[in-house]
């Protein structure tokens, strides 16, 4: 595909957003955020009248406001805004590890896989994208598009400041067997795609596998997403027990971490789960019917759950309107969604690293936040789920020293809210003023 002049057409760029993403600066730029009650670590006690210090994009110093450095103490020259979140509850930008920003799905969603162009799919990326960090995911992590050089390029355009978005940690196409879940053909007529193959993120065989990988990587991939078991929303009977044999998934995990690369995997069968955790994946997402021999190879592997409730419940109820899926698919979402709250509470209590995701895209785009309270209703404390969307998430994504935290040397990306999410996670759902990287998207009015 070819998006040259993208920014240009859309009108959309955004010359603020440079800063804090490596572009030269030509003044020091602060901005001096007073804070009401502030969750700087999610896990620790929230802190009364504290200010955010941010220099160019990076949190500069965390102080008991009042405390703040004079104007005189700056640069002359420099351009100092000063925020008013005094009746506000801040804390740190939040993370989605499973997203899809190029695509969201309802009834017409195969035949626009034929239908619209890349460059149209890419626009549409850019308005998902923004939804998404209005929401307060400041980070998200794309696991899969069949639109894969979209992603790039969306990831590269928020990078260089001419759209608004998240910042995006994204894997390009997923890595699955011919006629798997995240073989894109499946279901349509063979002259209409033709045979895929490893550029497409197909692989058969383990030397397949491997450069089906390093495709990826070559293109731009930060991370890998495999397809360890069958899915719902894949046009195919398969089921959705293990698709890749051992021996593909350990040529998939070593190719990916020798140069480098996390591996996520899809799975949802629990031979597939534990096939994935056995070749040394990061996380599994989904994880729907695992047992209690998978939670002792996660906590062994020291491998994340990434559950994506909402999925779960966004194809439980559209499978019961009248076409919306296929049969094939409607079928197995009313197997899967019913079983993912049982699965992560039994993770949640046998003490499995938890990360926040919600497999958006499969849901609609901003309402992302809708995760807090299903991970609350499967068990996990309103700081727990705080942990998984900050930490935790920064932590899986290897991202811990950039973001997660409110802390010196960090992405100045937090949000606001109006009340206390360590007491309910619902005011998350509204979400009243966004910083990424130093540089306010959405503000209290």
């Amino acid at each position: 595909m070819r998006i040259r002049g993208l920014a240009i057409a859309l009108g959309v760029s955004i010359s603020a957003l440079v800063c804090g993403t490596g572009a030269a600066t030509e003044v020091d730029r602060y901005s001096i955020v007073k804070c009401g009650t502030l969750l700087d670590v999610a896990g620790k006690p929230a802190k009364k009248n504290m200010t955010i210090v941010v220099k160019n994009g990076l949190i500069d110093s965390v102080v008991a406001t009042g405390q703040e450095p004079k104007r005189d103490a700056m640069p002359k020259d420099a351009v100092v805004d000063t925020v008013d979140l005094s009746g506000m509850f801040v804390l740190p930008g939040l993370i989605d590890c499973h997203v899809h920003l190029t695509n969201q799905w309802d009834e017409g969603m195969r035949l626009r896989m034929v239908q619209d162009s890349d460059s149209l799919v890419a626009v549409r990326a850019t308005v998902f994208a923004k939804k998404t960090l209005e929401a307060g995911f400041t980070t998200v992590r794309d696991l899969g598009a069949r639109h894969a050089e979209t992603i790039f390029a969306l990831r590269d355009g928020i990078n260089q400041g001419l759209v608004v978005g998240p910042r995006i940690v994204a894997s390009g196409h997923p890595i699955a067997i011919t006629g798997g879940h995240g073989d894109f053909t499946n279901g349509y007529r063979q002259d209409v795609w033709g045979d895929q193959g490893e550029a497409d993120g197909i692989g058969d065989g383990p030397d397949s596998c491997m450069r089906a990988v390093r495709n990826q990587i070559k293109y731009g991939a930060d991370c890998i997403k495999l397809t360890a078991t069958g899915g719902v929303l894949s046009a195919s009977a398969a089921g959705l027990r293990q698709h890749f044999t051992q021996a593909e998934l350990n040529a998939i995990v070593t190719a990916a971490h020798m140069m480098s690369r996390k591996v996520a995997a899809h799975a949802h069968g629990v031979d597939g789960i534990k096939a994935a955790l056995e070749a040394g994946v990061d996380s599994i997402e989904h994880g729907t019917y695992l047992d209690d021999d998978a939670i002792k190879l996660f906590k062994g592997h020291n491998a994340y759950f990434v559950p994506t409730m909402l999925a779960a419940e966004t194809v439980t109820t559209n499978a019961e309107k009248p076409g919306y899926y296929l049969k094939v698919v409607a079928d197995k979402a009313r197997l899967v969604g019913p079983k993912l709250k049982e699965a992560v509470a039994k993770a949640h209590k046998a003490g499995v690293k938890i990360a926040f995701g919600t497999d958006s895209g499969v849901s609609d785009h901003g309402i992302n936040a809708r995760e807090f309270s299903l991970l609350v209703a499967a068990g996990l404390t309103p700081t727990e789920t705080l942990v998984a969307a900050t930490t935790s998430a920064a932590d899986l994504l290897g991202l811990s020293d950039q973001i997660g935290t409110l802390e010196k040397g960090k992405a100045a990306d937090l949000i606001a809210v109006a009340g206390d999410p360590t007491v309910d996670v619902a005011t998350l759902m509204d979400v009243k003023a966004v910083m990424r990287a130093g540089v306010f998207v959405k503000n209290v009015k």
